[in-house]
């Protein structure tokens, strides 16, 4: 396993990361994590080098704490370094901050964390940091030494991040990148930023919510006829683990396959070549025109007060452009392709449950217009009819 060693954090940590955040579930329930397989994937992550394992309060309903507390407390403390996140914005107080640390280090079986971060510390969210005080708070579980290494995750701008990076001491911070968002979400500034201030990068959602690993017919055409034998997967993954300021790169696996792919990436690391860069940039232009909605399916969006099913209505809409893209003279493939996913929900579910309330828009990462876009997917169903 390929690995990196920056001295302000002193230890060699595993360039593929496992986010415990898209583990395999059963009936299709967030929180019902299917212990077995998922335990087997940790076991053999650990085994195939992975020492790098991240996590969140309210991951899978909030069982991903316990499910990472039971798997991994199977093995040496030593042998695997654990990240979790406060979730910022539900902290009020101290008291609640406080209530909550004691709470992740039960769930998680340890003592201590190796890597904790305020969870997605992005312009709406500082506002409620502020009042609650809680990087002081944070400082002082560091200096006690229950927190090793204490950061942030964020989905922002890079004047927000220059802001934090400026009134804070950090020892890393995570952030979204991939080749799509490189520039068209400024990725690529924030990391620069980060490198510039020498600050450890770890990257989250490198293959876009597995959006990345799931291309159109024209991009996905691109990177094979280049290498036919190479996973969508490993081209984002080698994108961004070929930045040397990047730590590690966490990959949010669901089943065994993408597990051992991603092993296998990163057992036998190459760095992207000028070459390469420029077959992914062809790959993404494609990628933009086939899906227009920039959701990665993180679920921050919900529960919706109007009970809409906000990642699958815009992952209807997706679908329908990336089907219409590839079967130009026979639309009515993309109409069923809608259909097919957007007549599955519920009709409580569906886009015109919508009231616009807006209680969504400050949770989603990706800054998307979703009372606007769930209207617009709202009219392509009546169209279609």
């Amino acid at each position: 396993m390929e690995k990196r060693y920056f001295p302000s954090i002193g230890k060699e940590i595993s360039l593929l990361g496992f986010g415990l955040m898209r583990l395999p579930i059963v009936n299709n329930v967030p929180g019902n994590i299917d212990y077995e397989v998922a335990e087997s994937m940790v076991d053999r992550a650990l085994e195939g080098g992975i020492n790098y394992f991240d996590t969140a309060y309210v991951y899978h309903a909030g069982q991903s704490e316990p499910f990472a507390g039971k798997a991994l407390s199977r093995h040496p403390r030593d042998s695997y370094n654990l990240a979790t996140k406060m979730p910022n914005w539900q902290i009020q107080n101290l008291d609640q901050a406080k209530e909550t640390f004691d709470n992740q280090l039960g769930f998680l079986q340890t003592d201590y964390l190796d890597f904790y971060l305020v969870h997605n510390l992005n312009s709406e969210g500082y506002k409620v940091f502020l009042k609650s005080g809680l990087y002081d708070f944070l400082r002082k579980k560091k200096d006690e030494g229950s927190i090793r290494h204490l950061g942030f995750s964020m989905h922002d701008n890079p004047q927000h991040l220059s802001l934090l990076l400026d009134r804070y001491e950090w020892d890393f911070t995570q952030i979204q990148l991939n080749y799509i968002d490189w520039q068209s979400m400024k990725a690529g500034e924030l990391y620069r930023l980060l490198v510039d201030k020498n600050i450890p990068v770890i990257v989250m959602e490198p293959v876009r919510g597995g959006g990345l690993a799931n291309l159109p017919a024209e991009a996905a055409k691109v990177l094979k006829d280049h290498d036919p034998l190479a996973s969508q997967a490993s081209w984002a993954l080698r994108f961004v683990a070929s930045n040397p300021g990047v730590l590690t790169v966490l990959s949010g696996m669901t089943t065994p396959a993408q597990l051992e792919d991603n092993l296998a990436t990163f057992n036998s690391f190459k760095p992207l070549t000028p070459a390469e860069g420029e077959i992914l940039n062809k790959a993404a232009d494609n990628f933009r025109l086939a899906y227009p909605i920039p959701c990665t399916g993180c679920g921050y969006c919900m529960d919706c007060p109007s009970g809409v099913n906000i990642p699958v209505n815009l992952a209807a809409y997706n679908h329908y452009s990336k089907v219409n893209l590839e079967n130009p003279d026979n639309p009515i493939v993309a109409v069923f392709a809608f259909t097919s996913v957007y007549g599955a929900l519920q009709d409580g579910e569906k886009s015109n449950n919508c009231v616009a309330c807006e209680e969504c828009l400050s949770h989603c990462p990706q800054k998307i217009p979703i009372p606007s876009t769930l209207k617009k997917i709202t009219e392509l169903g009546a169209s279609l009819k």
